[in-house]
């Protein structure tokens, strides 16, 4: 025979955690960057919604910008024109903007 048989070389057995370690490290980075950044925000909205009050002046997610006139449990009134109100979900309101906002747009 010409050609002789190669055999691979014994590979030392490398610690069975090592196997995991670019897992942990994964989810560790996607926690610190993804998840825990994404509650601070959605704890920040929930206290917003809560706090919001009559004579506030917000933006919805649909972009309508309004003076709140009635808050309810699920619903809020917005006044987007003189005399002229809409009712709206309280999720959807997105910015609670500074006092005299309005009047400068």
């Amino acid at each position: 025979m010409l050609i002789s048989s190669a055999y691979a070389a014994s590979a030392s057995p490398a610690p069975e955690w090592t196997s995991f370690l670019p897992l942990v490290v994964i989810f560790v980075l996607f926690w610190f960057m993804l998840i825990r950044p994404q509650m601070k925000q959605a704890k920040e909205q929930r206290r917003m919604l809560e706090a919001l009050q009559k004579g506030d002046e917000v933006i919805t997610a649909g972009g309508i910008v309004g003076k709140v006139t009635k808050v309810g449990d699920a619903y809020v009134t917005i006044e987007i024109a003189p005399e002229v109100n809409i009712n709206v979900q309280k999720q959807t309101v997105q910015t609670l903007l500074p006092k005299g906002t309005i009047k400068s747009i």
